[in-house]
């Protein structure tokens, strides 16, 4: 009698787990409507808004020569995924924006990516193809985060952020893609937003 109890409150315990799962409620902290654009990943292909919607998106700003924040930055976004992989999402996407145009091509983006090995590459879009002034307003005016190239110097100022956008192209959150320890990124609530916005689009 005793192990039939004890197995009917771990049963009762996993249901309650389970339920908990199930009902976590993601809340938008922003509302940033993404600018159009035309752009080219390190794939040389075409992306554009328009392509990506319909499926949520994580967004990072970047450069393949940044000697500070970008690479753990990047490896982050693979940890991210990882996470993302484990509660066995799919219809999303992971864009990168290059900070640094002239010097970032599709060559260089891919060799870049390659050495942080993504658990998911097709999942991931590094863009290119565009010129600096470009860049800097498309980050002030779409994203409300700082983009500035540094005169005489090869390193491009730009924000640690992570952001996630919805099925309609609209910016609904950020993260610190940065850091360690509670102060670091937050992979775990990452992974919760982007499932419960992959489950609210299923629903529709």
């Amino acid at each position: 009698m005793k192990t039939k109890k004890i197995v009917f409150a771990l049963m009762l315990l996993a249901a309650t787990v389970l339920t908990a799962c199930s009902n976590y409620q993601f809340k938008p902290t922003t509302n940033f409507e993404i600018s159009g654009f035309t752009m080219t990943d390190h794939r040389n292909k075409e992306v554009t808004l328009e392509s990506l919607k319909g499926e949520p998106w994580l967004a990072m700003f970047i450069f393949t020569s940044c000697t500070t924040i970008c690479s753990p930055m990047t490896m982050n976004m693979t940890r991210v995924q990882d996470h993302l992989e484990k509660k066995g999402l799919e219809n999303y996407k992971i864009v990168a924006f290059s900070v640094d145009p002239d010097y970032d091509t599709p060559e260089r983006l891919t060799e870049y990516l390659s050495r942080h090995k993504p658990v998911d590459e097709s999942k991931w879009h590094m863009l290119t193809g565009y010129d600096q002034k470009f860049i800097e307003q498309f980050g002030r005016n779409s994203f409300k985060t700082p983009v500035q190239s540094i005169e005489g110097n090869d390193q491009v100022i730009h924000a640690d952020t992570f952001f996630l956008v919805d099925e309609k192209g609209i910016a609904v959150k950020n993260y610190s893609g940065y850091g360690t320890g509670e102060d670091g990124v937050p992979y775990e609530t990452i992974a919760s937003d982007m499932e419960a916005l992959i489950d609210e689009r299923l629903k529709q």
